[in-house]
């Protein structure tokens, strides 16, 4: 065992402890948060605008501040990327990260002094709480890498604009940097395609430990592996890959394909980071979910999905919600975001301590009809459908087809397949039956005659990346919306 492996295992345990030391007192620490929040705050200018200095308590603070989306803070925001000071959070903020927008395009959200450090040592603490949970430090020793965006930054009025994933990249550890891959050169490759291909060169005869990135494009990047190496598994090219980390997307229905992949299991870590915050973590490889981070600068409220389009909806917070609930993810964060919705949607699989799942998009479900299908619906039925089959997908998505040339309306399912079923109506029966035990609404609209069963349409080789390369979406933190309530995916698709 190395210095460095038993140091790890040294600085793991210390961290767990800090954990627990929060975990342990959700309420209160939420509490706390969210009193230092609007004490740092109340001198801004939305802070005077929302009366910051007369809040006491939290439904004070309901009152005054309304919740907001991108849109709705857009002309603070401006304020702040055109170099003014003290708006939404003290000073300016160090780092604009540059997101995909939907209405407005695309959006700037602010990284701040304080916020910075919580989106870092994050990712190292969920690291940590595995290695204190396994034993497992070895992989410390072996190479890392990330698939990530460009570390290239642009300068104005004194504040960096890039990407999440790229501005974190300034912040690897001097401990890690030897480690670290791909070189700083290669993550600078703006095209994807060329930046992976190049990723491919400099790994393939290195010897990786550790591999991190959203599923999608690290399938990508294992496939071309697999096309220079001669059809090897992962595992004969990276003898000691043993952990995968990743985030952005629900591994299980990737797992399958990684698996076969890779040529073996391996133990893996899932994120919740986003540039408005880094929300949770997989702390422990026994339990389901994520450790909801509640003392990182960020003050939780929760509107149940099913509400949160009437007026005025309930939001409550960490003492108040429950298990198996969908909820409209509310958030308050030192780097100046007051009651913004993120716009995902997450449940609770456990209350003590707290830990989430990402269960979908507020504006990404199926809902033509009145079924309220979501996102970790359709992926349980796809994850119970393949169970036990040979059957392997390699992306998936799902939308309403209200206007079909006959028959009755139905749910398409637009699948590019690596292992294709036998037979494909029994696959689309197994995915129908699963939709319908999880979800009443559906099996209503079925049972009376509304829609007819799940349709499977099968997409090509590749179909899904060509797509997201002619939508300029290709790679990065980009990734294929599960389910639409519109055809606009499933008729480019096909």
């Amino acid at each position: 065992m190395s210095i460095k492996s038993i140091a790890a295992k040294i600085f793991a345990r210390k961290i767990y402890k800090q954990t627990l030391s929060w975990s342990d007192k959700p309420v209160e620490t939420q509490l706390r948060v969210f009193k230092n929040l609007i004490e740092s705050a109340k001198a801004t200018e939305f802070g005077k605008d929302h009366h910051f200095g007369a809040i006491t308590t939290i439904e004070d603070f309901k009152k005054n501040v309304p919740v907001r989306d991108y849109e709705d803070l857009k002309s603070y925001i401006e304020k702040v990327k055109s170099g003014q000071e003290n708006i939404l959070w003290r000073g300016k903020p160090i780092y604009f990260a540059k997101t995909s927008g939907t209405t407005s395009g695309a959006k700037y959200i602010p990284l701040t002094k304080d916020s910075m450090p919580y989106h870092i040592n994050a990712a190292r603490n969920a690291i940590l709480h595995y290695i204190h949970e396994t034993g497992n430090a070895d992989f410390v020793d072996g190479k890392m890498i990330f698939l990530q965006g460009s570390p290239i930054l642009t300068e104005k009025h004194g504040i960096n604009f890039g990407r999440l994933s790229g501005i974190v990249a300034h912040f690897v550890p001097k401990y890690l940097q030897r480690n670290r891959m791909p070189s700083w050169e290669t993550n600078c490759i703006e095209d994807w395609e060329t930046k992976v291909n190049a990723i491919v060169d400099e790994t393939i005869k290195e010897d990786m430990s550790v591999i991190s990135g959203i599923p999608s494009w690290v399938q990508m990047y294992f496939e071309k592996l697999q096309e220079k190496s001669g059809g090897k598994k992962i595992s004969e090219i990276f003898k000691n890959f043993n952990l995968f980390i990743y985030g952005g997307v629900n591994y299980e229905p990737y797992r399958a394909k990684f698996e076969q992949m890779i040529g073996k299991k391996v133990d893996s870590i899932e994120l919740f980071p986003a540039s408005e915050g880094f929300f949770a973590y997989q702390d422990s490889q026994k339990e389901k979910g994520m450790l909801l981070l509640l003392n990182s600068g960020i003050f939780y409220e929760f509107i149940k999905a099913d509400e949160f389009f009437t007026e005025n909806p309930k939001s409550y917070t960490i003492g108040e919600v429950e298990k198996g609930v969908n909820y409209a993810l509310i958030v308050s964060t030192n780097a100046g975001l007051w009651r913004y919705n993120i716009g995902d949607t997450v449940q609770f699989t456990s209350l003590a301590p707290y830990r989430v799942i990402v269960s979908g998009r507020i504006k990404h479900y199926i809902s033509a009809f009145g079924e309220h299908v979501i996102a970790n619906e359709v992926e349980n039925a796809m994850k119970e459908a393949t169970a036990d089959t040979n059957i392997v997908i390699n992306e998936f998505t799902v939308a309403p087809q209200i206007t079909p040339a006959s028959g009755l309306p139905y749910h398409e399912w637009l699948i590019e397949f690596e292992k294709e079923p036998e037979n494909i109506q029994a696959f689309a029966e197994a995915i129908d039956n699963s939709m319908r035990k999880q979800n009443i609404y559906y099996d209503d609209l079925i049972t009376g005659n509304v829609l007819q069963k799940v349709v499977i349409t099968k997409v090509s080789k590749n179909g899904f990346q060509q797509y997201m390369k002619s939508q300029g979406k290709l790679g990065g933190q980009n990734k294929i919306p599960r389910l639409s309530n519109d055809r606009k995916i499933a008729d480019n698709l096909r």
